[in-house]
Protein backbone atom coordinates (compact mmCIF):
# COMPACT_ATOMS: atom_id res chain seq x y z
CA UNK A 1 0.00 0.00 0.00
CA UNK A 2 1.62 3.32 -0.78
CA UNK A 3 -0.08 6.83 -1.23
CA UNK A 4 -1.62 6.33 -5.03
CA UNK A 5 -3.19 3.45 -3.61
CA UNK A 6 -4.39 5.47 -0.75
CA UNK A 7 -5.47 8.15 -3.08
CA UNK A 8 -7.88 5.84 -5.87
CA UNK A 9 -9.11 3.82 -2.93
CA UNK A 10 -10.57 7.19 -1.24
CA UNK A 11 -11.43 8.65 -4.22
CA UNK A 12 -8.76 11.93 -4.10
CA UNK A 13 -6.16 12.78 -5.51
CA UNK A 14 -2.77 12.22 -4.09
CA UNK A 15 -2.29 15.82 -3.03
CA UNK A 16 -5.47 15.71 -0.98
CA UNK A 17 -4.07 12.36 0.77
CA UNK A 18 -0.60 14.34 1.41
CA UNK A 19 -2.74 17.45 2.93
CA UNK A 20 -4.32 14.74 5.27
CA UNK A 21 -0.87 13.44 6.35
CA UNK A 22 0.42 16.83 7.17
CA UNK A 23 -2.76 17.59 8.71
CA UNK A 24 -3.59 20.88 6.68
CA UNK A 25 -6.45 22.41 7.27
CA UNK A 26 -7.22 22.50 3.70
CA UNK A 27 -9.14 19.42 3.43
CA UNK A 28 -12.88 19.02 4.91
CA UNK A 29 -13.65 17.28 7.33
CA UNK A 30 -15.61 14.57 5.14
CA UNK A 31 -13.02 14.31 3.16
CA UNK A 32 -10.46 13.90 5.66
CA UNK A 33 -12.77 11.19 7.33
CA UNK A 34 -12.36 9.32 3.94
CA UNK A 35 -8.81 9.26 3.80
CA UNK A 36 -8.08 8.54 7.47
CA UNK A 37 -10.49 5.34 7.01
CA UNK A 38 -8.22 4.24 4.25
CA UNK A 39 -5.13 5.17 6.01
CA UNK A 40 -6.44 3.09 9.24
CA UNK A 41 -7.94 0.13 7.19
CA UNK A 42 -4.22 -0.72 6.14
CA UNK A 43 -1.96 0.40 9.00
CA UNK A 44 -0.88 3.02 6.64
CA UNK A 45 2.76 4.69 7.01
CA UNK A 46 3.75 7.02 5.18
CA UNK A 47 6.79 6.94 2.92
CA UNK A 48 9.14 10.26 3.96
CA UNK A 49 10.65 10.54 0.82
CA UNK A 50 6.96 10.28 -1.04
CA UNK A 51 5.31 12.71 0.93
CA UNK A 52 8.11 15.27 0.17
CA UNK A 53 8.14 15.10 -3.24
CA UNK A 54 4.81 15.56 -3.56
CA UNK A 55 4.69 18.59 -1.21
CA UNK A 56 7.75 19.87 -2.21
CA UNK A 57 9.65 19.33 0.85
CA UNK A 58 11.71 16.24 2.54
CA UNK A 59 11.63 18.89 6.18
CA UNK A 60 14.92 18.00 6.81
CA UNK A 61 17.94 20.37 7.04
CA UNK A 62 21.31 19.80 6.75
CA UNK A 63 23.79 21.15 9.75
CA UNK A 64 27.39 21.50 8.72
CA UNK A 65 30.28 21.78 11.26
CA UNK A 66 33.98 21.06 10.71
CA UNK A 67 34.36 18.95 14.44
CA UNK A 68 31.19 18.19 16.69
CA UNK A 69 34.05 17.68 19.52
CA UNK A 70 34.37 20.86 19.47
CA UNK A 71 32.23 22.73 22.62
CA UNK A 72 31.25 25.72 20.36
CA UNK A 73 30.22 23.52 17.25
CA UNK A 74 28.84 21.06 20.10
CA UNK A 75 27.01 23.55 21.31
CA UNK A 76 25.38 25.12 18.35
CA UNK A 77 24.77 22.27 16.62
CA UNK A 78 22.73 20.71 19.61
CA UNK A 79 20.48 24.02 19.60
CA UNK A 80 19.76 23.90 15.92
CA UNK A 81 19.21 20.69 16.42
CA UNK A 82 16.50 20.60 18.92
CA UNK A 83 14.49 23.93 17.78
CA UNK A 84 14.53 22.29 14.13
CA UNK A 85 12.74 19.11 15.90
CA UNK A 86 10.35 21.48 17.93
CA UNK A 87 9.69 22.81 14.25
CA UNK A 88 9.08 19.34 12.42
CA UNK A 89 12.33 18.90 10.98
CA UNK A 90 14.80 16.68 10.49
CA UNK A 91 17.89 17.25 10.83
CA UNK A 92 21.47 15.75 8.87
CA UNK A 93 24.52 16.72 10.86
CA UNK A 94 27.91 16.26 8.85
CA UNK A 95 31.31 16.90 10.19
CA UNK A 96 33.08 17.91 7.14
CA UNK A 97 36.63 18.09 8.35
CA UNK A 98 38.85 20.94 7.66
CA UNK A 99 39.25 20.18 4.20
CA UNK A 100 37.74 22.88 1.70
CA UNK A 101 36.71 20.09 -0.93
CA UNK A 102 35.35 17.69 1.70
CA UNK A 103 32.72 21.00 2.87
CA UNK A 104 31.92 21.08 -0.79
CA UNK A 105 31.17 17.32 -1.21
CA UNK A 106 29.01 17.11 1.55
CA UNK A 107 27.08 20.45 0.83
CA UNK A 108 26.82 18.56 -2.60
CA UNK A 109 25.32 15.23 -1.20
CA UNK A 110 22.97 16.94 0.75
CA UNK A 111 21.73 18.74 -2.10
CA UNK A 112 21.40 15.80 -3.81
CA UNK A 113 19.30 14.20 -0.87
CA UNK A 114 16.90 17.23 -1.61
CA UNK A 115 16.94 18.95 1.72
CA UNK A 116 14.99 22.01 2.66
CA UNK A 117 18.13 24.11 3.35
CA UNK A 118 21.83 23.96 4.55
CA UNK A 119 23.11 25.57 8.22
CA UNK A 120 26.84 26.18 8.29
CA UNK A 121 28.67 26.56 11.82
CA UNK A 122 31.47 27.96 12.20
CA UNK A 123 33.62 30.73 9.58
CA UNK A 124 35.41 28.02 8.60
CA UNK A 125 33.21 28.05 6.22
CA UNK A 126 35.28 31.04 4.31
CA UNK A 127 37.61 31.00 1.71
CA UNK A 128 37.19 31.62 -2.05
CA UNK A 129 36.88 28.00 -3.68
CA UNK A 130 34.16 27.34 -0.60
CA UNK A 131 32.45 30.55 -1.52
CA UNK A 132 31.88 29.86 -5.13
CA UNK A 133 30.78 26.61 -4.09
CA UNK A 134 28.16 27.83 -1.39
CA UNK A 135 26.94 30.88 -4.01
CA UNK A 136 26.03 27.86 -6.75
CA UNK A 137 24.36 25.30 -4.06
CA UNK A 138 22.42 28.64 -2.61
CA UNK A 139 20.45 28.72 -5.89
CA UNK A 140 18.68 25.69 -5.18
CA UNK A 141 17.91 25.94 -1.20
CA UNK A 142 18.76 28.72 0.99
CA UNK A 143 21.67 28.68 3.49
CA UNK A 144 22.31 30.16 6.74
CA UNK A 145 26.31 31.04 7.50
CA UNK A 146 26.53 30.81 11.29
CA UNK A 147 29.67 33.44 12.08
CA UNK A 148 30.07 33.38 8.71
CA UNK A 149 29.80 36.21 5.86
CA UNK A 150 28.92 35.51 2.33
CA UNK A 151 27.22 38.30 0.08
CA UNK A 152 25.15 36.40 -2.09
CA UNK A 153 21.66 35.75 -3.18
CA UNK A 154 19.81 33.34 -0.83
CA UNK A 155 22.30 33.25 1.85
CA UNK A 156 21.90 34.64 5.17
CA UNK A 157 24.53 35.32 8.02
CA UNK A 158 24.21 35.71 11.33
CA UNK A 159 27.23 36.92 13.88
CA UNK A 160 28.39 37.46 16.85
CA UNK A 161 30.35 40.49 16.78
CA UNK A 162 33.86 39.21 17.76
CA UNK A 163 35.60 42.33 16.93
CA UNK A 164 33.70 43.99 19.79
CA UNK A 165 33.94 41.14 22.38
CA UNK A 166 37.46 41.31 22.11
CA UNK A 167 37.39 45.02 22.34
CA UNK A 168 35.61 45.33 25.68
CA UNK A 169 38.06 42.69 27.17
CA UNK A 170 40.74 45.29 26.26
CA UNK A 171 38.77 48.05 27.58
CA UNK A 172 38.32 46.06 31.17
CA UNK A 173 41.92 45.44 31.29
CA UNK A 174 42.78 48.64 30.53
CA UNK A 175 40.62 50.57 33.01
CA UNK A 176 41.89 47.37 35.32
CA UNK A 177 45.42 49.24 35.16
CA UNK A 178 47.04 46.67 32.55
CA UNK A 179 49.27 48.05 30.22
CA UNK A 180 50.85 45.24 28.82
CA UNK A 181 48.13 43.12 27.08
CA UNK A 182 48.94 39.74 24.99
CA UNK A 183 46.23 38.71 22.70
CA UNK A 184 46.82 34.71 21.56
CA UNK A 185 45.48 34.57 18.13
CA UNK A 186 44.48 30.68 17.64
CA UNK A 187 42.71 30.16 14.16
CA UNK A 188 42.81 31.98 10.97
CA UNK A 189 38.96 31.99 10.07
CA UNK A 190 36.69 34.95 9.74
CA UNK A 191 35.86 34.95 13.40
CA UNK A 192 39.99 34.63 14.31
CA UNK A 193 40.67 37.96 12.14
CA UNK A 194 37.62 40.38 13.71
CA UNK A 195 39.09 39.13 17.01
CA UNK A 196 42.61 40.54 16.18
CA UNK A 197 41.20 43.61 14.59
CA UNK A 198 38.80 43.72 17.61
CA UNK A 199 42.16 43.70 19.95
CA UNK A 200 44.22 46.35 17.60
CA UNK A 201 41.04 48.73 17.73
CA UNK A 202 40.91 48.36 21.31
CA UNK A 203 44.34 48.95 21.94
CA UNK A 204 44.74 51.47 19.61
CA UNK A 205 42.01 53.62 20.92
CA UNK A 206 43.52 53.33 24.80
CA UNK A 207 46.62 54.25 23.27
CA UNK A 208 48.16 50.96 24.39
CA UNK A 209 51.12 49.91 22.95
CA UNK A 210 51.11 47.43 20.23
CA UNK A 211 54.58 45.75 20.11
CA UNK A 212 55.58 42.74 18.15
CA UNK A 213 55.03 40.13 20.36
CA UNK A 214 51.38 41.68 21.53
CA UNK A 215 49.59 39.49 19.31
CA UNK A 216 51.36 35.71 19.29
CA UNK A 217 49.77 33.25 16.80
CA UNK A 218 49.09 29.78 18.37
CA UNK A 219 47.85 26.77 17.91
CA UNK A 220 44.04 26.08 19.33
CA UNK A 221 43.90 24.54 22.57
CA UNK A 222 45.69 23.95 25.89
CA UNK A 223 49.07 23.55 24.53
CA UNK A 224 48.66 26.73 22.26
CA UNK A 225 47.98 28.53 25.61
CA UNK A 226 50.69 26.78 27.44
CA UNK A 227 53.59 27.45 24.81
CA UNK A 228 52.55 31.18 24.47
CA UNK A 229 53.40 31.82 28.00
CA UNK A 230 56.08 29.81 28.01
CA UNK A 231 57.49 31.96 25.03
CA UNK A 232 56.95 35.14 26.42
CA UNK A 233 58.65 34.15 29.60
CA UNK A 234 61.67 32.99 27.92
CA UNK A 235 62.30 35.60 25.57
CA UNK A 236 61.90 38.06 28.66
CA UNK A 237 58.57 40.21 27.45
CA UNK A 238 56.93 42.75 29.86
CA UNK A 239 53.40 41.42 30.01
CA UNK A 240 50.65 42.14 32.70
CA UNK A 241 47.63 40.52 30.65
CA UNK A 242 46.52 37.93 28.34
CA UNK A 243 43.55 37.31 26.16
CA UNK A 244 42.98 34.56 24.20
CA UNK A 245 40.49 33.33 20.80
CA UNK A 246 38.98 30.63 22.87
CA UNK A 247 38.71 29.20 26.30
CA UNK A 248 40.06 26.72 25.86
CA UNK A 249 43.59 28.56 24.65
CA UNK A 250 43.60 30.61 27.79
CA UNK A 251 43.07 27.94 30.13
CA UNK A 252 46.52 26.75 28.89
CA UNK A 253 48.06 29.81 29.59
CA UNK A 254 46.87 29.62 32.90
CA UNK A 255 48.24 26.49 33.71
CA UNK A 256 51.51 27.33 32.15
CA UNK A 257 51.52 30.85 34.82
CA UNK A 258 50.92 27.97 37.51
CA UNK A 259 53.78 26.27 36.81
CA UNK A 260 55.53 29.30 37.01
CA UNK A 261 54.45 30.51 40.45
CA UNK A 262 52.71 33.34 38.66
CA UNK A 263 49.74 34.78 40.82
CA UNK A 264 46.06 35.03 38.57
CA UNK A 265 45.28 37.74 38.28
CA UNK A 266 47.68 39.62 40.85
CA UNK A 267 50.46 38.70 38.36
CA UNK A 268 48.92 38.54 35.07
CA UNK A 269 45.00 38.67 34.29
CA UNK A 270 43.64 36.42 31.75
CA UNK A 271 40.48 36.45 29.45
CA UNK A 272 39.15 33.75 27.22
CA UNK A 273 36.33 33.57 24.80
CA UNK A 274 32.90 31.97 24.33
CA UNK A 275 32.02 31.58 27.88
CA UNK A 276 32.07 27.86 27.87
CA UNK A 277 31.70 25.49 30.64
CA UNK A 278 35.72 25.47 30.06
CA UNK A 279 35.56 28.79 31.70
CA UNK A 280 33.86 27.51 34.91
CA UNK A 281 36.15 24.34 35.41
CA UNK A 282 39.06 25.72 35.68
CA UNK A 283 40.89 27.13 38.63
CA UNK A 284 40.50 30.26 38.93
CA UNK A 285 37.67 30.30 37.21
CA UNK A 286 38.06 32.01 33.92
CA UNK A 287 36.74 35.66 32.57
CA UNK A 288 35.37 35.25 29.37
CA UNK A 289 33.43 36.87 26.49
CA UNK A 290 30.23 35.17 26.06
CA UNK A 291 29.43 35.00 22.51
CA UNK A 292 25.72 33.79 23.20
CA UNK A 293 26.27 30.34 20.93
CA UNK A 294 22.44 29.59 22.11
CA UNK A 295 20.85 32.77 21.37
CA UNK A 296 23.39 32.88 17.51
CA UNK A 297 22.25 28.97 17.23
CA UNK A 298 18.34 29.73 17.83
CA UNK A 299 18.80 32.86 15.24
CA UNK A 300 19.98 30.88 13.00
CA UNK A 301 16.77 28.20 12.93
CA UNK A 302 14.39 31.26 13.45
CA UNK A 303 15.88 32.97 9.91
CA UNK A 304 15.79 29.75 7.91
CA UNK A 305 12.09 29.35 8.94
CA UNK A 306 11.43 32.79 8.44
CA UNK A 307 12.87 32.35 4.99
CA UNK A 308 10.59 29.33 4.31
CA UNK A 309 7.37 31.70 5.42
CA UNK A 310 8.31 33.85 2.91
CA UNK A 311 9.10 36.60 5.19
CA UNK A 312 11.41 39.61 5.01
CA UNK A 313 14.64 38.32 6.20
CA UNK A 314 17.71 40.33 6.61
CA UNK A 315 20.79 39.04 5.39
CA UNK A 316 23.06 39.70 8.02
CA UNK A 317 21.89 39.77 11.54
CA UNK A 318 24.46 40.54 14.09
CA UNK A 319 24.74 39.36 17.71
CA UNK A 320 26.31 41.85 20.37
CA UNK A 321 28.58 39.86 22.77
CA UNK A 322 29.22 40.40 26.75
CA UNK A 323 32.09 40.15 29.16
CA UNK A 324 31.51 37.95 32.16
CA UNK A 325 33.80 39.05 34.56
CA UNK A 326 35.39 35.89 37.00
CA UNK A 327 38.36 35.34 39.51
CA UNK A 328 41.14 35.26 36.31
CA UNK A 329 40.99 39.06 36.07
Amino acid sequence: MNIYNVASEAGVSIATVSRVLNNSPQVSEKTRKKVTDVLEKYHYTPNAIARGLVVNSMKTIGVLTIDIRDLYYATVAYTIEQDLSKLGYNVMLCNTGGDAQEKINYMKRLAEKKVDGLILVGSVFKDQKLDTAISQIAKQMPIVMVNGLLEAENIYSIICDDSYGISIGVAYLHNKGHRDIVYLQDAETYSAQSKVHGFKTGMLKRELPLKAHSILKVEKGINGGSMAVKQLVESDHNFSAIIAGEDITAVGAIKALKALHKSIPDDVAVIGFNNSIIAQCCDPDLTTVDNKMEMTATGAVRILNDVFKGRNVPSKTVITPDLVIRTSS
